[in-house]
């Protein structure tokens, strides 16, 4: 099943699709254009049911098969916001919003999967029901979980859901992917430390909270090195140190830190939550300080289900030549709360030697489409074959 001649046919229309999405970037919750614009192709490729507004501003799009005898019914997930980036590319579809970007592919994964939803419902060449889901919010917002707690699963009878996300580094027209756990769960904390301030050139009639602060960010590396079993991956990253004085002469009252817990496991997500305010806590009433730790939780661990992921392989294999194995990823990603719904996979199609995600200067590879649009159908039609 080498990449189908269609998606070769219609990579100008799709191209068309996803640079007129890159002009137009919308964050979070906020893709009210890009929502509409969804519905609109999905009505007009004749799917048998286009629903908007679940998760907010998430688009659902049934589309039925040649035959439903099998009863079986996959999702297919794509994720459609922008970041808050100012776009540095100088391309002629650069982004119109200032201050808004699809810095990290999303444009490329709504347009390959608007592509793919084209297809099969010309072709209908499957024995079951398919459902393509266009997603809000995945940079941050929990349009997953949105999505999975306004019934997507329930309401339209997902049994499998898959994913796919671009990925600089791997060569165009391949394929990466692991089983288990393979984006890290992500965590967010505040921690404010409340000593006595005062005069700098008086540091005795002090509780320096800054000192305490600055024991605390290195004691908070021992979760890593001396908690977690070391053959397990743990990040404790303090990104954002603040003192309540600006001054060169005054001993501040506060420090307020910020900063993300990632992990591979629950366990291990659980320990970093105890041992950070546990080491906070005591290290702050040590010095006669106190700390307030507020410990905010984010996406969860990722974790692929072994027999889709080895499907999910195979069906890459069959386009591609082959399916290398990922690397454990750091990074979150929401797609995790639809697979703790449902047994399915994600999965990484090269984007090429481009920016990273994330990046001023990332831009998603239109040559990817035709691969990326013939692993979705290929699942479908692999999963789901006409009688």
């Amino acid at each position: 099943m080498p990449i189908k001649n269609r998606f070769a046919e219609l990579l100008s229309e799709i191209t068309e699709w996803r640079r007129d999405l890159h002009e137009n970037p919308e964050i979070l919750y906020e893709t009210h254009r890009t929502s509409g614009v969804v519905a609109e192709k999905l009505r007009a490729f004749g799917c048998d049911d286009v629903v908007e507004g679940l998760g907010r501003t998430g688009v659902v799009g049934v589309i039925r098969g040649k035959q439903t005898a099998s009863g079986k019914v996959i999702g297919l997930r794509a994720d459609m916001d922008a970041l808050p980036i100012h776009e540095q590319t100088g391309k002629p579809y650069a982004s119109k919003t200032d201050g808004a970007m699809h810095a990290c592919g999303h444009d490329g994964h709504t347009a390959m999967l608007l592509g793919a939803a084209k297809y099969l419902s010309e072709t209908r060449n499957f024995d079951g029901t398919v459902v393509v889901i266009f997603q809000p919010a995945e940079e941050g917002g929990g349009g997953g979980r949105e999505m999975c707690e306004d019934g997507l699963m329930e309401r339209f009878g997902i049994q499998e859901v898959y994913g796919m996300h671009n990925w600089p580094g791997i060569p165009l027209g391949q394929f990466a992917i692991r089983p288990g756990a393979f984006f890290a769960s992500t965590d967010q904390f505040e921690i404010t430390i409340e000593g006595r301030g005062g005069h700098a050139a008086k540091p005795h009639e002090t509780v320096d909270s800054t000192l305490v602060a600055s024991h605390v960010v290195l004691a908070l590396q021992s979760i890593a090195s001396r908690n977690a079993d070391p053959t397990e991956q743990i990040v404790v990253s303090v990104t954002s140190f603040e003192t309540s004085s600006k001054a060169f002469n005054v001993i501040a009252q506060r420090v307020q830190m910020k900063g993300t817990v990632r992990t591979m496991s629950p366990e291990l997500r659980k320990l970093g939550q105890e041992r950070l305010t546990a080491i906070a806590e005591t290290t702050a009433q040590a010095y006669g300080a106190t700390a307030k730790v507020n410990y905010l939780k984010g996406y969860p661990v990722m974790i692929n289900h072994g027999a889709e992921t080895a499907f999910a392989a195979e069906v890459a294999r069959e386009i591609s030549g082959d399916c290398a194995e990922a690397p454990l990823i750091m990074g979150g990603e929401d797609f995790a709360y639809m697979l703790e719904e449902r047994p399915g996979a994600y999965i990484l199609v090269g984007n090429g030697d481009t920016a990273s995600v994330h990046h001023p200067e990332y831009d998603f590879s239109d040559e990817a489409i035709p691969t990326g649009c013939s692993w979705w159908a290929g699942v479908v039609e692999r999963r789901m074959p006409a009688v």
